[in-house]
């Protein structure tokens, strides 16, 4: 028995030596070490011997599962290693390739359009101003020549807070008071801006319509300031904005600050004035209102009528994004979905 053992465990020995995976291990540890292991099963048998015998062969036995226990740990080891070793060496990070591009966020169409627009009339001297987006009534309509119950507040329609006489600005126009008196040191003084932010109106959600959207105002005050240089500095505009080959109409309008009034059209980016849906088959698309300022509302802003004129004008970024990129519904703009974002 005890020679039987030996041998048992010189072929153990020699077949651990061999092994250079997980799972041949595990196959190993239950042919010798198991339960129903070969030096197991030998161990067991002790007490089956003559008497004379089982000290000798139980101490030898438990010498071999000992050393047979110790081997397996040792090669247990070295094949962790080993696969921990390849592990790393096949995965390992090349230092010499270029590293994966972060992903970074991009400007809005919105704040595209605005930044073109505000570089544009920084070039012909226009400075920006901005005003809050909550006014009073005063300043919103009754300075613009808007007195209360006059039919034309029909033409917005205004979120009023619970605050009497405060509400949600319905245009930028009320910035255009606000910059004369701030900027006009008693309406001794010419003045040129635009007028960026947000508009709100209780207003039907549609395709062409929501209940908020930038718009930028323009207002320029002077000496001598006449009709025909608002037609040529709001012509000049639109060439920089939609190109040098764009034609650019005027069409009579009325707004209440302004007189005269005017609508301006440029020749549709599209279709290139020959007719097409989105310019309902006219070859215009309407980029703004414009007029020269009425004398109420030069003096509301503390200049002299007489000696003082000026122009003023309004643009919807919105409306003029979806015109260069042929966008059809202006809702897109406020859904914060990056399959629309992410083409601009």
């Amino acid at each position: 028995m005890l020679e039987q053992l030996e041998q048992t465990y010189q072929r153990a020995h020699a077949e651990l030596d061999g092994i250079r995976d997980k799972d041949t291990l595990a196959d190993w540890e239950r042919r010798y070490l198991g339960k129903k292991g070969e030096v197991t099963v030998a161990l067991r048998s002790t007490g089956q011997m003559p008497k004379e015998e089982r000290a000798d062969f139980g101490k030898r036995a438990n010498e071999i599962k000992n050393a047979l226990t110790d081997a397996f740990t040792a090669r247990e080891t070295a094949i962790q290693e080993h696969e921990l070793a390849r592990t790393l060496e096949e995965g390992a990070l090349d230092v010499t390739l270029p590293g994966r591009s972060v992903a970074m966020g991009g400007l809005h169409p919105t704040t595209q359009t605005l930044r073109e627009i505000s570089a544009i009339w920084a070039e012909m001297g226009f400075q920006v101003f901005r005003s809050a987006d909550v006014e009073d009534d005063e300043t919103n309509f009754t300075l613009l020549n808007i007195p209360p119950h006059h039919p034309a507040r029909d033409m917005w329609d205004t979120f009023h807070t619970t605050t009497p006489g405060v509400l949600l600005r319905t245009h930028t126009s009320p910035g255009q008071i606000r910059a004369m008196h701030e900027l006009g040191h008693g309406g001794t003084q010419p003045i040129r801006v635009i007028l960026p932010g947000m508009c709100y109106r209780y207003e039907q959600i549609s395709a062409r319509s929501e209940v908020q959207f930038n718009q930028v105002e323009g207002l320029a005050v002077g000496r001598n300031i006449r009709l025909s240089d608002l037609k040529g500095t709001i012509a000049e505009f639109a060439r920089h904005m939609f190109g040098e080959d764009k034609h650019v109409r005027f069409r009579g309008s009325y707004f209440p600050f302004t007189e005269p009034s005017m609508e301006v059209d440029v020749e549709c980016i599209l279709c290139e004035g020959h007719g097409c849906p989105v310019c309902k088959y006219t070859g215009w698309l309407e980029i703004a209102g414009c007029g020269m300022v009425h004398p109420v509302v030069l003096q509301n802003g503390g200049y002299d009528p007489t000696e003082w004129s000026g122009f003023a004008f309004g643009m919807g970024p919105e409306r003029m994004t979806m015109i260069k990129h042929g966008i059809k519904d202006i809702r897109y703009f406020w859904q914060d979905d990056l399959r629309f974002l992410e083409q601009f």
